[in-house]
This record gives structure tokens, sequence and C-alpha cells, in this order.
């Protein structure tokens, strides 16, 4: 069970859903770099469960600690050490159904390979584990942002209804974001965004869950970031965030349109903007060969509706090998995009800081 990420900036995460604390482990990481509890603490709150109706009740404050790899605000070039603790677990809901298999959970399959599980709250497969990842793509979104590069992502896509994104000002990062984080659902586009909350709270009301898209930007990344042919930027950048529980699709630019396309479409033409080489399109999504070309990189990934619903459903009894029913009660999610969507960015961060290092356009020392 491989529990690390990355070749030079490495992230390694532990702990589980209704364990006593998760936290992560960060390697790689320059000396040098300003860096509190505070700046990780900002993107571990969008994170954090019970601030909206659409998000699940478990009211966590995920504080974060750090332990090590740090002095007086200054990375010193060490392992930095994160701690989280859990502090409103409930598992008395699992206990009646520790032995049936939810559908669309990792229950039985972890089950088969490891015999031995944490059966409550959907332990290490649980979605509470990505606060550790947030807590990593913290510290490597601080570190990229001193080589000018952003991460943005936001909902593109909830229940079907689509925000529109058309002519988003990608040169003033911040007053984006703003305008994301305005809103429960974290969409660019006001009109979406009440739909997507309510169609949400419809299926809250009705016990059931919706999935969508979460759409990512990467601003700012410099050309030559990327290591063919097996560790390919945007092979990584896949890998990153299917590792995302829920995400069940990756797609980079235009991705699976581009096969709808004549190559005479699908080509982007290379011209001289500002004196330098661009594209006057960017359906490749800023990644062409495997290496960033200094257009944004467009990332999209398809977000599953959560699998824990109260709904009625058929499964098994993996104890006495026999047909039962299951109705999932607790604390979950109506549709976890939102609160997923600092996840992609962390997770996108961790890459490109990792590619950074590889090449060399992020040094080791930063003083």
């Amino acid at each position: 069970m491989s529990n690390t990420f990355g070749t030079i900036f490495r992230i390694t995460t532990w702990g589980e859903s209704h364990g006593p604390s998760i936290g992560c482990v960060v390697d790689g990481c320059p000396s040098g770099m300003e860096l509190t509890e505070k700046d990780i603490q900002k993107e571990l709150d969008r994170r954090r469960p019970g601030k909206s109706p659409v998000t699940t009740e478990r009211k966590e404050e995920d504080k974060v600690e750090i332990l090590s790899g740090v002095f007086r605000g200054r990375t010193l070039g060490t392992p930095i050490s994160l701690l989280i603790g859990n502090t409103d677990a409930d598992s008395s809901k699992y206990e009646p159904i520790k032995d049936l298999l939810r559908p669309g959970q990792a229950e039985y399959t972890w089950r088969e390979k490891y015999r031995t599980i944490d059966w409550r709250g959907g332990g290490r497969a649980s979605g509470r584990e990505t606060a550790t990842r947030v807590a990593a793509g913290a510290v490597a979104e601080k570190l990229l942002k001193r080589f000018g590069i952003e991460i943005i992502a936001y909902s593109k896509e909830i229940a079907g209804i689509a925000s529109d994104t058309n002519g988003l000002d990608l040169t003033k990062p911040e007053k984006l974001r703003a305008l994301i984080e305005s809103n429960a659902v974290r969409s660019p586009d006001m009109e979406a965004a009440a739909e997507m909350e309510h169609a949400i709270l419809s299926a809250k009301k009705d016990k059931d869950s919706v999935g969508g898209i979460i759409e990512a930007l990467a601003i700012g990344v410099p050309p030559g970031l990327g290591e063919p042919v097996f560790d390919k930027l945007g092979a990584d950048i896949a890998k990153a965030v299917m590792s995302i529980p829920g995400v069940k699709g990756v797609e980079i630019g235009d991705g699976f349109e581009l096969a709808r396309m004549r190559g005479s479409v699908s080509n982007d033409p290379f011209i001289i903007q500002r004196g330098k080489i661009s594209t006057a399109t960017n359906r490749a999504g800023g990644i062409i060969g495997g290496i960033s070309d200094g257009m944004p990189i467009i990332i999209r990934a398809a977000v599953k509706p959560t699998a824990s619903i109260a709904i009625k459903q058929k499964t098994v009894d993996y104890q006495k090998k026999k047909g039962s029913e299951i109705e999932v009660t607790g604390r979950h999610d109506p549709c976890i995009v939102p609160r997923a969507i600092p996840v992609v960015e962390a997770m996108i961060a961790a890459v490109l800081a990792d590619h950074g290092r590889i090449s060399g356009q992020i040094p080791g020392k930063l003083m």
C-alpha cells in the first residue's frame, strides 16, 4: 500500500477517519521559505466540514499543528510533520452495519486485500484522509507562489448544471478566487451556483446525493516541467487527481473532445506574443508531449455522487455471505464536489512542486 507521493517533493499521509488524529509529512521542501500554521490553516478551513447546508454536519476544527521542519517561521529543508486531530468522530452509526458492504464504498475491496480493516467511517479510504493532502498542498502552494504559479479550481458542473466559465479573467487570480469562494458550491457563475445549491439540497432532502465536475487552472507554470516518457506532467497530474476518493475520471485541456475533432482544429497554432513563443489557442491544456508549454494548465475531474446515502439499498453481509439491505445513516456530504475543490488544488500543487524540484526550476535553498 502506497502512502507516499512524489519524487523529490514528497508527501506521506497517515491516519484513519475515526482514529485519534490524522497527519502528513512533507519532505523535499526547500529551506528558507516562510511558513506558519496560519498558511496551512487557511486552506484546511476551505475543506473543513460543517460550514454550509450542502456539506456534512460533522464539525471538525481541523486545527493543524506543525511538529517539525520549521524554525522561527522558516522551513529548514527537513521533513515537515503536520498533525490534525479528529475531534467529532461518531462511530456509533457504523457498529450496526460493520459487516454490511456499503454500495459504492471501499469496504469490500479493502477487506479482500487486507482482511483487517477499520470499518469506522471508511477508515483510511474515507474522504477524511484528504484533509492531510490539503495540509501538504498548502505547503506546495506557498512554494509555487514564490515562483508566480497560482492554482485555482471551481465547480464546473454539479448535478448536470454547468457553470458558464467563458471570459474568466485569469490575470487577477485573487479576484477570481474571491468570486469562487463567495458561494457554498464554489462556482464562478452566480446563477448556476444558485441552481447547483438547490439541486444538492433537493438530493439531501431525498436522502440521496449528486456528483459533478471540478475544473482547475494552473496559471504561470513555466515551459519545461515534465519528465517523458513515463513521468509526463499530465500523467502525474492525472494520477494525483485520480487518487482522490470519489474521482472517476480526469481530462486535460479539451480532453475527450479532441477525439471528435480534426487535427486542423485540435492543433494549437504557435504565435509570438509579447516577444515570447505562445499558442493562439489552448486545446492541449498547457501540456504538449508530457511537458508544460507555458500556457495555463487546464484539468477537469469527474466526481461521482457520494456513496453513503440513507436510501435503502441491496447489499451483502460479508461475514454471513448472504443478501441483506442497508440504510447508511450518519453525517455525509450530499455532494462532495465543493469540499473536494481544495483537495484537487492541493494534489496539482504537489505535482508541480515536485516537477519544479526535479527540473531544478525550484532550487533546494530559497534564502
